[in-house]
């Protein structure tokens, strides 16, 4: 009898490290997915990479998640070596939708999928699927917010004085945003209701390379010391959170905000805890949500059904074209959000704690 409990504890002690090893085998039976993002200077980009390791990971796949910190050479490298170890699908957020193209020749040399995340891959047919929002209304839902609050604000103060500010051109999106936002601007431009006073329009002149915060700032210096000597700025249209607070720590800078001069209206985009605070605190009036839980979601949906052998579910096949095909994609809706919105969108969801907002 001694000798049986012995054995049997012998077996089970000989077992553990099989069994430590299970869920890792089957997760790497399943796939391995390797994930590209582009910085960790934005903490939205922090949130997508967390949020789709998590859920890859619950689907029983292995990841390799990547930063290159706005390095376009190092995200290539990180690209060729995900390939290098074999992952089944490649997930990328590309800093520069034009510079992936060789590396994604040999993803689909090797017959690795391809999905561009939230950014369009340019000029490459190796491009399989797109999983974004819908970023021509996420344009479109900051200019209304824009509008809005100009409304709000400076009621009977025609024409509205607006300076416009632009995403990155190397970033596909940032065209969709700024047009998005033009189809609301336009025609109360060309009607006289909304000023541009430094005249600079088009995203090949108000375009912020890389979307940097100290770039929009040191551009609104300029603006207001060139173009608002005796006009009051009333708004600016920023389509990133990252250029909201460089653009208001600019209009602070000369006193906006204080007495008489009222805070020009400022939109946003992604729910950044800076802007969302700055928010709170009266200075940046919106931004737009985009649920990175819910793209990542869409994202491991579509890895399932490629490694299945199956059509990934996709909502458009005419919106993004990339130059060398129109690449089939997912569009998840944007939501605007003003400083109403904040508890019930972002804190009561757990996108947030309300400790973090503090």
């Amino acid at each position: 009898m001694t000798f049986t409990r012995r054995a049997a504890l012998a077996l089970a002690t000989s077992l553990v490290p099989l069994l430590s090893l299970a869920p890792a085998a089957l997760a790497q039976e399943k796939g391995m997915v390797g994930i590209a993002m582009p910085t960790k200077s934005s903490s939205r980009w922090i949130s997508d990479g967390n949020s789709m390791v998590e859920q890859f990971q619950a689907a029983g796949y292995t990841t390799d998640l990547q930063y290159a910190e706005d390095d376009i050479p190092n995200q290539l490298a990180q690209i060729e070596n995900m390939i290098t170890k074999g992952v089944n699908v490649l997930v990328i957020a590309a800093i520069d939708g034009t510079t992936l193209s060789n590396a994604l020749e040999n993803a689909q040399a090797a017959g690795i999928k391809v999905i561009a995340y939230d950014r369009l891959i340019r000029d490459s047919d190796a491009v399989d699927y797109y999983a974004t929002f819908d970023n021509f209304k996420v344009g479109v839902l900051q200019a209304e917010s824009l509008v809005q609050c100009l409304k709000e604000r400076f009621p009977d103060q025609k024409p509205w004085n607006v300076e416009l500010f632009g995403g990155s051109p190397d970033d596909n999106n940032a065209f969709f945003f700024y047009n998005g936002a033009m189809s609301v601007l336009q025609p109360m431009i060309d009607g006289g209701e909304v000023a541009v006073p430094s005249g600079q329009m088009g995203m090949d002149v108000v375009g912020t390379l890389r979307w940097d915060g100290a770039v929009a700032q040191s551009r609104m210096d300029n603006l207001l010391s060139a173009n608002y000597g005796d006009k009051h700025l009333m708004g600016a249209l920023s389509p990133y959170d990252g250029l909201s607070i460089g653009i208001l720590s600019s209009v602070k800078g000369v006193g906006y905000g204080s007495g008489d001069l009222k805070m020009p209206c400022v939109t946003g985009q992604d729910a950044e805890i800076p802007s969302v605070k700055s928010m709170m605190a009266g200075e940046q009036y919106s931004t737009v949500f985009k649920d990175t839980r819910a793209l990542a979601a869409v994202t491991v949906k579509m890895v399932d059904s490629i490694l299945k052998g199956e059509e990934p579910e996709i909502n458009d096949t005419s919106t993004y074209d990339n130059g060398v095909k129109v690449v089939p994609s997912y569009l998840l809706e944007p939501q605007s959000l003003s400083v109403a919105d904040i508890d019930k969108v972002l804190v009561e969801s757990g996108y947030y704690t309300a400790d973090q907002l503090k």
